[in-house]
């Protein structure tokens, strides 16, 4: 049985759902950067259960359906009402005409994303992502990847339609069924996540990227919006690919490429105000996250058990106040940014 009593949980908008302060992300699950062994896959989610972590988020992309059957494992070993299990819609999977190039996954199930956000194609999708799941039911379903990054600019308008007229329709069905808790968008860009919440009925935004320790662009607009619509917000890539966690080292990611300079020299500078209050910089990026009234849960990827315990400890740490008065000063943080109440 999880251990609630580790991790503190949180209201998660108006879905009358409570989640960990941490969740655990399965895209590295997917074998993203690595093919991992199944066991120690499965063993990275039980060891989050286990340890408090109520919230599993996943998606059919993660793995071409891989990261589903690892987690759908995994949850089989507790009680389906103790986890909140959310997953996303926008793309079945095609198992008979191989996967194709450009998957960006290392390794995971052979099968061919199909981009769909049409009423038909998103029941497609969560009927697939049932069975992947081993589950009769799901708590949260988001339209994913519906941004430019994903689509480019000059396919964003047709998306965001199909999205609104297909997707959405099927998931507010869902949801006034009793189907599903709450229904949301999954996407890379604060803006997007304004669009949608102005334009439908959403309960759950998960942003990946765009409010972190390094940069904070869905502040001055999203999440006060997040807030007055009761809107309860899921944060992703809080290390912004990877740079937050291992600082300005050579060869370190941001948004999946190589780090450019100036983000190398901002990071560097926000590691030496981190050092000089003895914080290891993984750890103020995952409390700056926190921090904001709008955020219920941090979503933290995870390949191991070893990197789910890190993930949990990083929560628990005490961070001086000091620390974000110090990086405001520097103007390395916005000052409007709200910060966690430091010891």
């Amino acid at each position: 049985m999880p251990n609630a009593s580790v991790l503190p949980r949180r209201a998660l908008g108006r879905t009358g759902l409570r989640v960990s302060a941490i969740g655990l992300g399965a895209a590295p699950l997917g074998d993203l950067y690595a093919h991992l062994d199944d066991a120690a896959a499965v063993g990275a989610v039980r060891c989050g259960l286990d340890h408090g972590i109520n919230l599993i988020d996943t998606a059919p992309l993660y793995g071409h359906g891989l990261a589903e059957h690892r987690c759908g494992t995994a949850l089989r070993a507790v009680r389906r009402d103790e986890v909140v299990v959310s997953t996303k819609v926008g793309r079945y999977m095609d198992p008979f005409h191989g996967r194709g190039d450009g998957s960006g996954y290392l390794g995971g199930m052979r099968h061919r994303a199909v981009i769909d956000y049409s009423f038909d194609g998103t029941m497609r999708a969560i009927e697939q992502s049932l069975l992947r799941l081993g589950t009769d039911r799901l708590d949260l379903l988001l339209i994913h990847d519906v941004d430019v990054w994903t689509h480019g600019e000059a396919a964003i308008e047709q998306r965001f339609g199909e999205a609104m007229t297909g997707a959405y329709v099927a998931l507010e069905r869902l949801r006034g069924e009793g189907v599903v808790a709450g229904i949301g968008i999954g996407v890379n860009e604060a803006d997007m996540c304004v669009r949608f919440a102005q334009a439908g009925d959403f309960d759950v935004m998960l942003l990946a990227g765009r409010y972190s320790l390094l940069e904070q662009p869905a502040l001055p607009e999203f999440l006060p919006l997040a807030l007055r619509k009761g809107i309860g917000v899921l944060l992703g890539g809080v290390f912004n690919s990877g740079i937050l966690a291992t600082g300005a080292v050579p060869g370190a990611k941001y948004n999946y490429r190589d780090a450019p300079p100036e983000v190398l020299a901002k990071v560097a500078r926000i590691e030496r105000v981190c050092a000089a209050h003895g914080v290891a910089l993984p750890v103020a990026a995952v409390q700056f996250a926190l921090g904001h009234p709008a955020v219920a849960s941090v979503v933290l990827g995870a390949q191991s058990a070893a990197e789910v315990e890190r993930n949990i400890a990083a929560v628990r740490r005490a961070v001086p106040a000091a620390l974000w008065r110090d990086l405001k000063a520097e103007g390395l943080l916005d000052q409007a940014a709200p910060v966690p109440e430091g010891v």
